[in-house]
């Protein structure tokens, strides 16, 4: 195959373009679907890639990177897993396609969060409803002795 391209998006506004030189493809049996073939092909794919040394990434979006796919990484190592098809071929492209998503994703920038106030609607509501409560509670007490 080729380079992984990863269309363009926010955080990536030219996309990314991963060497092939860098992606590294083992193939593997695979469990699931076809019949006896599946004890004599090598269809499971493992795609990975070193995020800390790739050049496609930018020093913002390699730490972006790093940062959010932190639980996926064994060490710096991304590596994804396709199976679902019987055909080698067709698990190359859908772990190529999974790690583009993942890699798109990852670099996409965070949106700050704006504070909002609470409405004056939504502060009267809350006020009424601790009233009711409050009534509810003092309803439930032993009669005052007069």
């Amino acid at each position: 195959m080729d380079d992984l391209h990863v269309f363009p998006g926010p955080g990536a506004p030219h996309g990314l373009r991963v060497p092939e030189a860098e992606l590294d493809e083992q193939f593997s049996r695979a469990s699931g679907p076809g019949g006896q073939g599946v004890n004599t092909t090598a269809s499971r794919v493992q795609l990975s890639v070193d995020l800390a040394t790739t050049t496609a990434l930018t020093e913002e979006q390699r730490q972006r990177a790093l940062h959010r796919l932190a639980s996926r990484l064994t060490g710096t190592m991304l590596t994804i897993n396709a199976s679902e098809h019987r055909s080698q071929r067709r698990n190359r492209a859908a772990a190529r396609q999974r790690l583009a998503a993942l890699l798109r994703d990852a670099v996409f920038p965070e949106t700050p969060r704006r504070p909002t106030r609470p409405t004056r609607a939504s502060r009267r509501r809350r006020l009424e409803a601790k009233r009711r409560r409050s009534e509810t509670k003092q309803h439930r007490r032993r009669p005052h002795p007069e």
